[in-house]
């Protein structure tokens, strides 16, 4: 996993973060999966979703990704009942990660990707997203696979890394949703405007410097498995 060297973590944090939610904040959907929805969830007696708020959860994610209405239409097509049910069902299985991800990937149009950010919203000390930029930032899980073993290895490696920042970070205040946030805000940030990075040593898990590295070229859509659960279940 790349990290800056902890002496620059929470200046480029700030940097990155900051850049990072002024460009996802540009819609109102990001704002209400990172701040209203947790709070509405954390209300609850009983931590769950409804059929309404599972859409959004899409609606939101879909504006990060590849844009994919067939996911929309499924999700949709869920009953109140079903959505209610099932994720109470997954965050009752907390911290069982995995069973939870199983649970929630029986909903029409949930993948893994999609339950984990049905899980970060209601539980972000326990579980990361799987946002392509957080995943891709991670050179061995490289290309992203939408599948449960591949959300294994990255929430993996997130956890890691969170535990290493806590043992760092006097103030242990790291969570495997924020580290997966600020791996995201550095992708975006770097797109938007590397030159900010240029003097800031890039540096990988084993500490050796990435500066010279050419990131891997991402698979065209030519390039990919030809599998319909794949592009219809993320």
């Amino acid at each position: 996993m790349y990290i800056f060297e902890f002496s620059q973590t929470h200046f480029m944090f700030i940097v990155v973060l900051c850049i990072g939610i002024e460009y996802s904040c540009r819609c109102s959907k990001s704002v209400r999966f990172q701040e209203e929805l947790p709070a509405a969830i954390s209300a609850r007696s009983k931590c769950s979703l409804t059929h309404a708020e599972l859409v959004k959860i899409m609606e939101w994610k879909l504006t990060k990704g590849k844009f994919r209405p067939r996911l929309q239409q499924l999700i949709g097509s869920n009953s109140e009942e079903a959505v209610q049910s099932s994720t109470s069902k997954a965050f009752g299985l907390l911290p069982d990660v995995q069973a939870a991800i199983t649970e929630l990937c029986k909903l029409k149009g949930v993948g893994p990707a999609t339950a984990s950010a049905v899980l970060a919203a209601g539980a972000p000390g326990e579980v990361a997203f799987m946002a392509d930029e957080a995943v891709e930032s991670i050179a061995e899980l490289r290309p992203v696979e939408y599948t449960a073993k591949h959300y294994a290895l990255f929430l993996q490696k997130i956890l890691n890394k969170t535990s290493q920042l806590n043992k760092a970070d006097g103030q242990r205040d790291w969570t495997p949703h924020r580290v997966e946030q600020c791996l995201w805000a550095w992708a975006v940030a770097n797109q938007i405007q590397p030159s900010l990075f240029q003097e800031f040593r890039l540096m990988d898990a084993t500490h050796t410097s990435l500066a010279n590295q050419k990131p891997e070229k991402r698979k065209t859509a030519d390039e990919e498995p030809s599998k319909r659960q794949k592009t219809e279940r993320s």
